[in-house]
This record gives structure tokens, C-alpha cells and sequence, in this order.
């Protein structure tokens, strides 16, 4: 795992210190809030419905104990004893006093951690596959270039006020578990026919008013290429990107009104200028980089296979956690153990303090002291022995985190919606959890298989509803909440935007027209093994909408 160097540690204390400064003159009223905004934004705090939002860095997702215990500190000591896991990677918390944020900065400080750069109109922190390091997939660990990224990114003079936000994501694998096609630039690392490490670049994704595929612009770029390359991209944007209209002001719109090709042409022009510059990476700072990322050192544990046989005889609960919960490691004694926040009627991304604390002393003790959070809202052990899972279980079910569901309809995405964000139009956790309740049967969400619910409180899309199997969009007409389902999205190697399936429903019939949707499935389907996807790929819309609104096309107009 990366660690601070000295450079690091100065750079961070000074932003602490500087925001201290500025909390100060705002309090005292020498700042108006029109003059605070960007600053604070530039430290991750938002202004939500209720109070003031801190939004704090897990840069590609990689977590110490050391820092998941500060994580549970700050939550105990600074608010309401819990914290909420976002799609980005991070976490929110929702109800700091702003006179007390220097202080939680400066705890974190502590543990190598910060909230620089989660808002605004600059670089995000750049995300990752959640089993990077340990997936038998893997080409390379994406981790090690998301940390170049992150530090080139960071505070960069020339990209501190883009036309908007920007957010990158890095995948090692051929399955894509970090959504790069959603993105502003994905990167895909691969290597060419000699051998040598490269990525895909895709450009030009993301969800929201426009929710539009990323293009690939460059289905090769040498590893000493990235930063040379990412530059020219970044130069052509905020050259180019909109400053007028906030709604077009995204490269996703640029790409599709300048089209792929003449964008590719214009970013190959500027990396021209760049390429034997300083911005070439060498070698030794890869490396250098990479070795902050070094696996641990895995012991054989032959043992935990005859072991696993027999808790799994003695125990359904266990070997139904076993069987969703735990995927296969590169080293076959070890597995990778997904932790879910998404309990049977909970609110999907939320861990308390003491939950914190536990997963940490969990992760310390029998997962080598590294924590990751997923985009899909999740925490993830990645290296954990097959003969310490029994162990790691009952510590989980002694904390309410042993539920079995990751990957099934229970283990839904949601945003905080209208509970908590000023730009929300709906509720998104009340309908969650409604949903999670109604099909929180282990039997039933067994025989339902891989399904993906994915609900927004608005168009922003921070619950990624567009590539949800089953999106959910909270949306306002004529004063009343109204949620509109979308069907077929999904966010991995094959991307697709989910189809608005018809006219919206009102809070209290949202959960019977999922159970529609999903009856429709079950009767639909060819055999257990055609997930929902695949079935709504074969069949098409038609039979969910004539389920939903009946024979009449008219009944089914979009809300």
C-alpha cells in the first residue's frame, strides 16, 4: 500500500492548515458563502439539505486497519457515529459541524488520508478495480498507475478549474469491475503481443442528464505514455469544454459533438508536443511506484480446503456466505471476501464506528491488513486464507455484516437521495430498503441469481441507476416524488445504458413493479442459469412493459 512520503506529508499539512484558516474567516463572517464555496470544495465539503457534508479520499479504494480505525474515530468523535461508502470510493460523512472539520482533516492527516480533491471542478481521485492485486484475471495491478495518476493529478495548476468534474478509472482485469466505460477516461491495461504493459483509453463516458458510452480513442498506449497522453487529453478538454451551459460542459459531450476521431486526432496532436518531454515515465518510478503495491507474502494454507468442506456440511448459513461472498484468489488457498453493507432492510453503503473498528481488527488479524471499498458500495478483504474464512465470518456475523448477497437484488447501489442531498428530487434509501425487505429471502434471491438494482435521488446519477440491470430514477412531477425504472443497463466489459421502460411510479407501488419486472423474469428466462440480463438482452423490453402497463402502448409513455 502506498505511504506518505516526506513531500506527501507536508503538502497535506499545509492544506490542513490552510483550511483551518479560511473555516475561520467564514465563521467570523469575513467570507461569504459565495466566496467559501470553491474552497471548500476543493476540501470535499458539500453543502447538503440538512448540514455540511465531508466527503473523504480512499484513493482506489485501499485501506489500512490503521486508517479504517481513524475512519471510526472521525464517525464517533466528529459525527453521528457512522459514515456512508460511495460509488466513488469514498466516504461521506453527513453531519460534521464545519468549525470541527480542521480538526477531523488534521486526524486524518495522521493516517495518510485527506479529502483533497473529492468536489469540484478538477481531477477526482482516480478509482479501481476492487479485487486489483489479487483477481486470477489480472493482467497487472491497475493500483500502481491510479497512484501516478493520483499524484500527477493532484493540485495540478493547469487542471484545478475544468469545465467540470473529471473522474478516471483503471482496470487490470479482461472483466471490468471498475465501470471504465462510464468514465471521462477509462483505462484498460493489457499487454501487446512482446510482452509489454499498455493500456486501452477510453474517453468520453458517463452517466447523469446525458448518460452517453466512453469511445476508445487509443486501443494501445505504452506504459511510458500515460501521463504524456492523459495531459494531451486533459489540454484538449479544457481547451474545448464548455464553460456556458453546465449540463454540456463534460468531455462526454465534447466527444459526441466533436466525434471520437477528430477528438483522437486533436489529442494526438498535442501528445506529440508531449511525448519525449518530462512527462515521459521512467521505469525506475514505476517500478519504484509498484513496489508500494507488492502483494503480501502468502503462506500455502492446503488446510483450509478440507477445512471449508466440512464448516459448509455443518453450517447453510456459512456456505450460502461462502458461496456469494467469497470469489476465487490467484493463490488457491485464498480467497477474496466481500463484505456487504447492503443488510436485509439497512441502508445500503452505511457502516457505524464500531463496525469500523471491527472490520479493521478483522482485516489486521486474518487479511494482511488491507481493506478495499468496491464502487458498488461494498468493502472487500482481498486476501484472505480459505482455512481463516470460518473465523472471518463469525467475526462479521457478530457485527450484522455477514449477509450473503453480493451480487444479488438485495445488494442494491443507492445515493442518499432526498434524506440528505439539496439536489435530490426523490427519496432513494426508504425505496432500498422497501426493496431489500420484500426479496430479503435467501431462498428467493438465490433463485432470482445476479441482479443489479441501482437507484438515483436525481438526474446527477450518483446511484448509477443507468447501468443498473434495474435502475430506479427519482424524479419530481408536479410536486409529488416519482420514480422512473430503466431496464438492461450494465456497467462492466460490456456497457450498456439501461431504456427507460415507461411512465414512472409513486413511492408506495415502486417495490410491486420491481416484483413484476422480476416475475416476468422467472417466467421468461430459458433455465436458472439466464441471468437477468442476458434474458432482457434476448427478449427486449416488450414483455416487461406489457407486464407493467398492459397491452396499451399508451399506458406506457415515459414520465
Amino acid at each position: 500500500m502506498y505511504r506518505y512520503d516526506e513531500f506527501d506529508h507536508a503538502f497535506v499539512a499545509e492544506r490542513v492548515a490552510q483550511f483551518r484558516d479560511q473555516v475561520e474567516r467564514r465563521l467570523s463572517g469575513e467570507l461569504s458563502e459565495d466566496a467559501f464555496k470553491p474552497l471548500r470544495l476543493m476540501n470535499g465539503v458539500y453543502l447538503q439539505l440538512h448540514a455540511y457534508m465531508l466527503r473523504i479520499a480512499i484513493p482506489y479504494g485501499t485501506l489500512s486497519s490503521r486508517q479504517m480505525r481513524m475512519l471510526a474515530h472521525v464517525a464517533r468523535t466528529y459525527d453521528r457515529g457512522y459514515g456512508h461508502f460511495t460509488t466513488r470510493q469514498n466516504l461521506q460523512f453527513n453531519w460534521p459541524k464545519l468549525s470541527e472539520m480542521p480538526d477531523a482533516l488534521a486526524d486524518l492527516a495522521s493516517v495518510e488520508m485527506h479529502a483533497i480533491q473529492t468536489s469540484g471542478n478538477c481531477i477526482r481521485n482516480v478509482t479501481a478495480d476492487h479485487f486489483a492485486g489479487a483477481a486470477a484475471d489480472e493482467v497487472a495491478d491497475p493500483r500502481p498507475y491510479a497512484e501516478i495518476l493520483r499524484q500527477w493529478s493532484s493540485v495540478h495548476p493547469e487542471f484545478s478549474f475544468l469545465p467540470r468534474k473529471f473522474k478516471i478509472a483503471v482496470t487490470g482485469a479482461e472483466r471490468d469491475r471498475a465501470a471504465i466505460q462510464v468514465h471521462d477516461i477509462g483505462l484498460h491495461l493489457k499487454k501487446n503481443d512482446k510482452g509489454e504493459i499498455g493500456f486501452a483509453v477510453y474517453v468520453g463516458g458517463g452517466q447523469g442528464r446525458t448518460p452517453l458510452i466512453a469511445k476508445l480513442i487509443r486501443d494501445f498506449l505504452p506504459e511510458e505514455d500515460l501521463l504524456s497522453y492523459t495531459t494531451a487529453i486533459m489540454r484538449v478538454y479544457n481547451l474545448h469544454g464548455r464553460r456556458d451551459n453546465k449540463y454540456k460542459a463534460r468531455i462526454k459531450i465534447l466527444v459526441h459533438e466533436t466525434g471520437a476521431e477528430e477528438l483522437a486526432r486533436q489529442v494526438e496532436v498535442e501528445f506529440d508536443k508531449l511525448r519525449d518531454t518530462e512527462l515521459k515515465l521512467p521505469e525506475a518510478d514505476v517500478q519504484a511506484i509498484s513496489a508500494y503495491f507488492a502483494p503480501p507474502v502468502l503462506p500455502e494454507r492446503a488446510e483450509g480446503w478440507e477445512s471449508l468442506a466440512r464448516w459448509k456440511k455443518a453450517d447453510p448459513a456459512f456456505a450460502r456466505w461462502m458461496q456469494q461472498n467469497v470469489q476465487p484468489h490467484k493463490n488457491p488457498d485464498y480467497g477474496m471476501v466481500t463484505i456487504s453493507l447492503k443488510p436485509i432492510g439497512g441502508i445500503p453503503g452505511d457502516a457505524t464506528d464500531s463496525q469500523m473498528e471491527a472490520v479493521a481488527d478483522i482485516a489486521e488479524e486474518y487479511a494482511f491488513d488491507e481493506i478495499r471499498v468496491s464502487h458498488e458500495q461494498n468493502l472487500i478483504l482481498p486476501h484472505v486464507a480459505l482455512a481463516d474464512l470460518e473465523a472471518v465470518y463469525r467475526g462479521l456475523v457478530a457485527i450484522g455484516l455477514e449477509t450473503a448477497n453480493a451480487g444479488l437484488i438485495t445488494d442494491i447501489i443507492a445515493c442518499p437521495g432526498l434524506d440528505y442531498c439539496a439536489l435530490a428530487n426523490a427519496r432513494s434509501i426508504p425505496v432500498a430498503q422497501e426493496i431489500s425487505t420484500r426479496f430479503g429471502s435467501p431462498e428467493r434471491q438465490a433463485e432470482i441469481g445476479e441482479l443489479k438494482i441501482k437507484i438515483s435521488g436525481c438526474i446527477n446519477a450518483c446511484g448509477h441507476h443507468h447501468v443498473g440491470h434495474i435502475g430506479l430514477l427519482g424524479v419530481e412531477k408536479k410536486g409529488a416524488e416519482l420514480y422512473q425504472i430503466t431496464l438492461g443497463g450494465s456497467g462492466d466489459e460490456n456497457t450498456s445504458i439501461g431504456e427507460i421502460i415507461g411512465r414512472g411510479f409513486e413511492p408506495d407501488k415502486v417495490t410491486d413493479a420491481i416484483e413484476t419486472i422480476v416475475d416476468t423474469y422467472l417466467g421468461l428466462r430459458l433455465d436458472p442459469s439466464e441471468t437477468f440480463l442476458v434474458a432482457y438482452r434476448r427478449v427486449g423490453p416488450q414483455p416487461f412493459k406489457t407486464a407493467l402497463y398492459g397491452a396499451s402502448s399508451s399506458a406506457a409513455e415515459a414520465a
